[in-house]
């Protein structure tokens, strides 16, 4: 089992530097994988009210033999219960279903600014936390204006802000802004979805060849070696274990520079999920 390093947040905790990600894993090959991956030493499990498995990932808490207090559970909030009273029950039934007293770290999952309720969420979040339902809260895909409207509004601000972050489109703007407030930045979808070839794309299989390591975990040193703890995913066991085998090496600066550089700007998004334009539609 590889021992993983942590990150030091705002609120006095401490997270892993990389979590597993469950999206799109569900029913029992999701409770298998779930277990495989805190076989090989990860203790972050990221899931979501809109991933439709936090029932898996109770299951698999339930069946490991790494105890309770060892692991962070992490959700987050759909936007069909941004406003007050429907996120504090939301968050309620989400621990219902996972079968848990209380969230490591929740967060609310996207601002959706037209809706414009993303304060009153927040404010929600602020409140579970004082009750006990959450020990670290934060966002995602949370812009710098969102950011700096719920601070100024509840004088608390989040942990942590999960954004798009990968070759692509490394986001570095957001991840300056996020530091400069004291946030914790993660990166969901690192090696940038099915949908795009990151992982093969020649200046990341050259400088992986150069290192003796694989294109992955190329990308993942590069976030951790920008502050960036990234969220990945990886349903078979060899692909999670070498996903952690990140701890050993380190890229120059040059090689830094030479992934940044295949930055696309929004063109690089795999989905186009603007956070000022994206609608959750459940």
């Amino acid at each position: 089992m590889t021992k993983i390093e942590k990150f030091e947040l705002n609120d006095g905790t401490s997270l892993p530097v990389i979590g597993f990600g469950t999206v799109n894993i569900q029913g029992a090959t999701g409770v298998n994988s779930v277990l495989t991956a805190i076989d090989a030493g990860y203790r972050l499990i990221d899931t979501s009210t809109n991933y439709m498995n936090e029932g898996m990932v109770g299951e698999a808490i339930r069946r490991s033999s790494v105890p309770r207090e060892e692991l962070m559970i992490n959700s987050k909030l759909p936007g069909k219960a941004h406003e007050y009273d429907k996120a504090i029950k939301m968050i309620q039934e989400s621990l219902y279903r996972i079968g848990i007293d209380s969230f490591d770290k929740y967060l609310i999952h996207w601002p959706l600014p037209k809706q414009d309720k993303y304060e009153e969420a927040w404010q929600a979040l602020v409140d579970a936390q004082k009750f006990g339902l959450i020990k670290t809260i934060g966002v995602s895909n949370f812009l710098p204006e969102h950011l700096e409207r719920i601070i100024e509004k509840t004088g608390v601000t989040p942990a942590t802000n999960q954004i798009e972050r990968h070759p692509y489109f490394n986001n570095n703007d957001l991840v300056k802004a996020n530091k400069e407030l004291g946030i914790l930045t993660e990166a969901w979808s690192p090696f940038g979805r099915e949908i795009n070839d990151v992982l093969e794309n020649e200046t990341i299989v050259a400088i992986a060849k150069k290192y003796d390591k694989e294109p992955a975990q190329i990308i993942l040193r590069w976030n951790l070696q920008n502050g960036v703890m990234p969220i990945v995913k990886a349903s078979f066991f060899n692909h999670q274990k070498a996903n952690l085998d990140v701890f050993d090496f380190e890229l120059s600066k040059e090689d830094i520079q030479k992934i940044d550089s295949l930055d696309k700007g929004e063109e690089g998004r795999v989905e186009g999920q603007h956070p000022n334009e994206y609608e959750e539609f459940d």
